[in-house]
């Protein structure tokens, strides 16, 4: 990077082939997506990682909550993708490249896995296929990863998407379902001059 530059693509109609995967932006006016994405924010598993600053406890909230994004996609951001099957089109999660500054030239992602998808390299690949997206097509250096301490799985997934791990940070997030007590969590970050993870993407 020499110089400020914009997103060169449509954030909130792009789509990203790859990894058996499709990345394609949530929509507020699929039921079917709706329904999906409050799934996967009310899952035990998803809450006992993650607080949310507002809790999406229904399908009211989770339809404002995709717009939201859209509205982040249109401004360049953000994006949030809601990841298919690219042979059959079931929805198996979610991932977003989020807090897009365009002079420091960084973002970072986040994600999550429906209870079914789990145990198939779901987050992986999504991981591996949206930060490669990030580097190339929207130019960024540095893509920023965390979770709390003790997600020994988001770890793994991190690493193996060639995210090192830089550090913990005291107090970085909310505890498990509260706003009044925080918990550590691990940063990893992953330059667009680090090689390439041995996925394909």
């Amino acid at each position: 990077m020499t110089g400020i530059h914009e997103p060169t693509l449509a954030l909130e109609s792009i789509e990203v082939l790859g990894q058996g995967l499709r990345l394609r932006p949530w929509d507020a006016d699929s039921d079917a997506d709706v329904e999906t994405f409050f799934r996967g924010c009310a899952d035990p598993e998803f809450l006992r990682w993650n607080t949310p600053l507002t809790p999406v406890a229904d399908l009211a909230v989770a339809r404002a909550s995709i717009a939201a994004r859209t509205e982040d996609a249109r401004t360049g951001t953000g994006v949030a993708f809601c990841v298919e099957d690219a042979g059959d089109a079931t929805r198996l999660g979610h991932i977003s490249v989020n807090d897009v500054h365009t002079l420091l030239s960084h973002a970072r992602i986040g994600y999550w896995v429906l209870p079914e998808a789990r145990g198939r390299g779901v987050a992986t690949r999504a991981l591996a296929l949206a930060a490669h997206w990030a580097h190339t097509d929207l130019r960024l250096h540095r893509l920023e990863l965390g979770h709390a301490v003790g997600h020994e799985i988001s770890c793994k997934v991190a690493e193996r998407c060639g995210f090192r791990y830089e550090g913990t940070m005291r107090g970085q997030m909310f505890e498990a379902d509260r706003q009044d007590a925080f918990r550590d969590a691990h940063l990893h970050a992953r330059l667009a001059t680090d090689p390439e993870p041995w996925l394909e993407v």
